[in-house]
C-alpha cells in the first residue's frame, strides 16, 4: 500500500514527541532495485523495534539464513538490556536503545569493547525508529510500540508493521500521516501479510468480503464454566503457536482476533460490514477475500512467523525463510466454524468498538491491557477480563470520552483515561 503525498511531522499538540527533524522526513530509497543481481545490490538496511520478542527473534533467524542480504542500522527493546546487547551483537547492530533506563547498565556492559552506541529511554526507541533505513520492523508490543512506530511512518519509512495496537488506538491518525508521508505500510501479522497477498493488488472496493482466520486458542472446545475456571497456564498453552504472554492471551480470549479486525478496517480501508473471523483450528489459512465475481482466494502457510516476515523483509521479492513448507496431504482436513460470542464475548466488545468508531477502539484497547496485566498477575479471573473491558467502555461512554481520536494527542488521552478507570474498577 503505498500513499504518495507529502511528510508530515508531529503537531505541536501532541505531546508525545518533539517533532521530527526536516532531515529526516524523506523516504529512503529501496536498496533493492527490481531484477537487479543480488551480487550488485547493498545490503537493504534495517531497524528492528522490539528486538528481544518473539517477532525479533523470528527476524533474527530469517536473517541468518540470507547473510550479506541486509543491514541491521538499529536494535531497540523494552526492559531485557542483557537480551538487548546479544541482539545488537548477534545483527552487528551499530545502535541499541533500551525503553527502560533500568536496563540500560546491562545493556551497556553487553556490548562493553563493541562498537555499539546505546541509550536508554523512550526518545531513545524513537531516535532507533529514525535511523536511515529501508525497512522498520516495528514489533513493540503494545501501546509502547505507537510513538516509534508513527514517528517512522510520519517520516515516510516503508514499515513492517507487527504492533496492532498502533493502529487500533490511534488507526486514523496513523493512516493519515502514512498519506501525508508517502510511507508504505507492509503488513507482518500472519493474518494481514495473507490477506495482503491474497489480495493481489486489486482494488478493494471489489472485495466482497475480508475474513480473516483464528486458531480458536487453547478453549476453543471449552465450556463457558471451564473457560471462567481457567488458569494462567493453560492460557498460555497455545496449540498453534508460539508467542508472547500478551498476545498468547488475547488469542485464548479472541480479543487478539477483535484487535486485527480494527487493524484491517484501518490498514486496508475495509468498512466493518466487509469484516469477518471464521475460526480454523489448523492454522493453515490464515486470511481469505471473497471477490464479487465469485471467487474466493486464500493465504496459506504452515503456522510459522518466519513466512510473513521474510514476504516483508524481501518484499516486493522472494527469499527463504527457513519456515517448513506447507504440506496440505499432511494436514489431512481443513474446518471452519463460526466463533462463539457466547463463550468468547471479547471478539464481541471488538466488533461493537468497531462499529461505534470514535474512541471506542481506543478505549477497548486500553483497557484489554490492563485486564490482561490484571490476569497474569492473578488478580482477576479469565472471563472477568471481558467483563473489566466492556464496564470501562460502558461508563466511559457515559463520560462522553469516547468522541473521537482523530490525532495522536486525542487517541493517547483517551488511552490514558481508559486505563485509569480500570484499574480504578480493580482497585
Amino acid at each position: 500500500m503505498e500513499f504518495p503525498i507529502s511528510p508530515q511531522a508531529f503537531s505541536n499538540g501532541d505531546k508525545l514527541l518533539d517533532p521530527i527533524p526536516e532531515n529526516t522526513v524523506e523516504p529512503s530509497k529501496r536498496a533493492f532495485p527490481a531484477g537487479s543481481p543480488a551480487s550488485a545490490r547493498a545490503p537493504k538496511r534495517l531497524v528492528i523495534l522490539g528486538a528481544t520478542g518473539s517477532i525479533g527473534r523470528s527476524c533474527e533467524k530469517v536473517l541468518a539464513g540470507a547473510p550479506g542480504r541486509f543491514a541491521v542500522v538499529a536494535v531497540a527493546g523494552g526492559r531485557d538490556g542483557a537480551a538487548l546487547a546479544r541482539a545488537a551483537l548477534a545483527l552487528k547492530a551499530p545502535f541499541a536503545a533500551i525503553a527502560d533506563p533500568e536496563g540500560y547498565c546491562d545493556l551497556k556492559a553487553g556490548v562493553a569493547g563493541r562498537p555499539v552506541e546505546v541509550a536508554a529511554g523512550p526518545q531513545a526507541i524513537v531516535e532507533a525508529a529514525l535511523r536511515e533505513a529501508d525497512l522498520v520492523v516495528a514489533a513493540i508490543a503494545g501501546t509502547a510500540g505507537l510513538a516509534p512506530t508513527y514517528a517512522a511512518i510520519a517520516a515516510g519509512r516503508v514499515v513492517a508493521l507487527a504492533n496492532k495496537e498502533t493502529l487500533v488506538c490511534a488507526g486514523e491518525a496513523v493512516m493519515e500521516a502514512a498519506r501525508r508521508a508517502g510511507a508504505r505500510i507492509l503488513p507482518l501479522d500472519s493474518e494481514h501479510n495473507a490477506i495482503f497477498q491474497a489480495m493481489g493488488g486489486c482494488d478493494p472496493a471489489l472485495i466482497v468480503k475480508m475474513i480473516l482466520t483464528a486458531s480458536g486458542g487453547p478453549f476453543r472446545d471449552w465450556s463457558a464454566e471451564r473457560i471462567g475456571q481457567a488458569s494462567v497456564a493453560e492460557a498460555l498453552a497455545h496449540p498453534n503457536w508460539q508467542m508472547g504472554s500478551k498476545v498468547t492471551i488475547d488469542s485464548a480470549s479472541l480479543m487478539n482476533k477483535g484487535l486485527e479486525l480494527i487493524e484491517a478496517h484501518h490498514l486496508f480501508g475495509m468498512p466493518a460490514s466487509r469484516l469477518d473471523v471464521l475460526v480454523h483450528p489448523q492454522s493453515v489459512v490464515h486470511g481469505l477475500i471473497a471477490f464479487a465475481d465469485g471467487s474466493v482466494t486464500a493465504g496459506m502457510a504452515a503456522p510459522d512467523m518466519r513466512t510473513p516476515i521474510a514476504h516483508c523483509l524481501a518484499y516486493p521479492e522472494r527469499m527463504e525463510s527457513g519456515a517448513k513448507a506447507l504440506d496440505l496431504a499432511a494436514v489431512g482436513e481443513l474446518s471452519f466454524r463460526r466463533p462463539d460470542l457466547t463463550r468468547f464475548p471479547a471478539l464481541g466488545l471488538a466488533i461493537a468498538a468497531l462499529a461505534a468508531g470514535g474512541g471506542a477502539a481506543t478505549a477497548l484497547n486500553a483497557a484489554n491491557e490492563i485486564a490482561v496485566e490484571a490476569f497474569l498477575t492473578a488478580r482477576i479471573g479469565f472471563s472477568d477480563m471481558a467483563r473489566l473491558v466492556e464496564t470501562v467502555l460502558e461508563q466511559s461512554g457515559r463520560a462522553g470520552e469516547l468522541a473521537g481520536s482523530a490525532t495522536v494527542a486525542q487517541a493517547l488521552a483517551v488511552h490514558h483515561i481508559a486505563r485509569d478507570r480500570a484499574l480504578a474498577l480493580l482497585a
